[in-house]
């Protein structure tokens, strides 16, 4: 959506400002994408992904694309966010591996967990 035919949309100038000034994202393996760029409101919701999760800069990351993104006078609230790593394998809950096969067979333990248990010989 553009207010006319040479104008780009909101969310087109945040994804190219995305692309030029944030190019660190695609270097480390991450993914970048605006979910929301809403002009009447000044919303704008990016999630990144790929190498982002679990990165232990992306806290720095996100941090410099709002403090950037709050000044643009069109915007009023950003939001950047990334997945946690353990959010893709299932969490803590997850009763299974994503192969089916439980966590703790074989002495793995449970998340976050190197107590192999009493059975374990």
């Amino acid at each position: 959506m553009t207010n006319s035919e040479d104008e780009p949309s909101l969310q087109e100038r945040v994804e190219q400002w995305m692309a030029k000034e944030m190019p660190i994202i695609q270097m480390h393996g991450g993914t970048s994408a605006v979910r929301a760029a809403d002009p009447e409101t000044g919303e704008v919701i990016i999630e990144l992904g790929g190498g982002c999760k679990g990165c232990s800069v992306s806290d720095v990351t996100t941090g410099n694309i709002e403090a950037e993104l709050i000044t643009w006078p069109e915007i009023d609230e950003v939001t950047v966010r990334v997945p946690d790593a353990r959010d893709s394998l299932g969490g803590p809950d997850q009763p299974e591996s994503i192969m089916g096969v439980d966590r703790t067979e074989g002495g793995r333990g449970d998340w976050g967990s190197s107590n192999p248990g009493k059975d374990h010989l």
